[in-house]
């Protein structure tokens, strides 16, 4: 169910509030230009500073245009597991196929705090879970061991790993079984994940380019890895950008360059300096996107 290209979608805000029309529009962007799946309200949606009632607003938008065409993994993260279990709850409520939570920050847990973290979520509610891994963000990394554990819930679907370590695929494969499905968090990396058996990106790039991204991932799920690479290149300068400043402000000014919507963000995170601009500008124009 879960593969390929998987945009973590971009909130488009206007005036200070979520901008459901801009959206909806992203979501039919994406599934026409091939996108594999939708990830509403993850990081890349700025899910920390949506409130309950925006953030289940979005992904109810999401679902609602995507339509069953392609799955939509919810963002449910946080450190509070009560709160995860709501946003789970709302997910399953509004339609979503499956949730994304990341392991829980700032608190620290131990790997035992974290597994519980996850396995309250699965007892609670009845829907698939992507556990995220991202220690730079996190703090907490989530060990091979403790991903075999998650697994090994009922609901435990996968991992998007975003360590950069590609090491850990054989061993999750090992611990978690072929059917827990291994999904890369980062973009430049992508395409050496799936020749490790990975099964696809939660992709930040896939927001202004979805075309390309969802071709790699075609081409790589079939075999054809000299293909891919020579698409992956031409995207190379676009993968470094989207993080030349806080993410999503990149993402969020490049589609704004491409008329999709404004680079409205919501502080901490701060639109684009003068010269960050101008690399994103001049990274689209390498892509050949404008």
């Amino acid at each position: 169910m879960i593969h390929g290209s998987i945009p973590a979608l971009i909130t488009p805000f206007r005036n200070g509030i979520v901008d459901e029309q801009a959206f909806q529009a992203l979501v039919e962007r994406q599934i026409s230009e091939g996108s594999h799946g939708l990830v509403p309200c993850g990081t890349t949606g700025e899910a920390s500073t949506l409130s309950v009632q925006e953030h289940v607003r979005v992904v109810e938008l999401c679902v609602e245009a995507a339509a069953g065409r392609v799955p939509v993994i919810a963002g449910a993260g946080s450190n509070n597991t009560a709160h995860s279990i709501e946003l789970a709850r709302h997910a399953k409520r509004v339609g979503a196929d499956a949730v994304l939570v990341v392991a829980p920050y700032y608190s620290k847990p131990s790997q035992d705090g974290i597994f519980a973290h996850f396995k309250a979520i699965n007892d609670a509610v009845d829907i698939p879970i992507v556990a995220y891994n991202v220690p730079s963000r996190t703090v907490v990394d989530i060990s091979v061991e403790t991903m075999g554990k998650i697994a090994g819930l009922k609901h435990g679907l996968g991992v998007k790993d975003a360590t950069g370590d590609m090491t850990r695929l054989a061993r999750h494969r090992a611990l978690a079984g072929d059917k827990f499905i291994l999904l890369s968090g980062d973009d430049p990396s992508a395409l050496g994940f799936n020749a490790h058996g990975g099964k696809g990106v939660i992709s930040v790039t896939a927001n202004v380019a979805p075309k390309p991204c969802a071709q790699i991932q075609n081409l790589s799920a079939q075999g054809v890895f000299d293909s891919a690479r020579a698409i992956d290149d031409t995207l190379a300068p676009l993968h470094k950008v989207m993080f030349v400043e806080p993410s999503p402000g990149p993402a969020k000014y490049a589609c704004s360059l491409l008329g999709l919507c404004t680079d409205e963000v919501r502080l901490p995170i701060l639109t684009l300096t003068d010269g960050a601009k101008a690399q994103v500008r001049q990274a689209m124009t390498q892509t050949g996107l404008i």
